[in-house]
């Protein structure tokens, strides 16, 4: 026997089906792709996959994918005024990636540049980098 909501639930479905709102959608007559939970405790995997359906990123990943995307621009920059507004960018954002993880500083990621920047700074060369 169906709850009340489960009714309720059923209900939508039918009449959806009878609009035909589920014909012609990505992956039609396909078998679903796993996910693969294994790894996420037992009572959080209902709202990993909510927060997952709904591409929505913990704070950390943000922040790597942030990360990633300064490592790229970094990459493709030529002049050097740009460039060392880039790597203080990156350097910052892996600082707050580091503060947010609150753990052991073995597993921090290492701060990019930072040797050669100093060794720039040690050479007088930084001044040409100074806004």
């Amino acid at each position: 026997m169906l709850s009340g909501f489960a009714n309720i639930v059923e209900e939508r479905i039918q009449q959806s089906m009878r609009n035909g709102d589920f014909q012609n959608l990505p992956g039609e007559g396909k078998p679903l792709k796993a996910d693969d939970l294994s790894r996420i405790p037992e009572e959080l995997r209902l709202a990993y996959r909510i927060l997952k359906n709904a591409d929505c990123l913990p704070p950390e990943l943000d922040l790597k994918k942030e990360i990633i995307r300064a490592e790229m621009l970094l990459e493709n920059l030529t002049d050097e005024k740009q460039r060392y507004q880039a790597i203080k960018k990156l350097n910052f954002l892996i600082m707050k990636l580091n503060t947010l993880r609150k753990g052991s500083v073995t597993f921090e990621v290492p701060q990019k540049y930072e040797g050669r920047i100093l060794d720039r700074i040690a050479s007088g060369k930084a001044d040409a980098c100074r806004s």
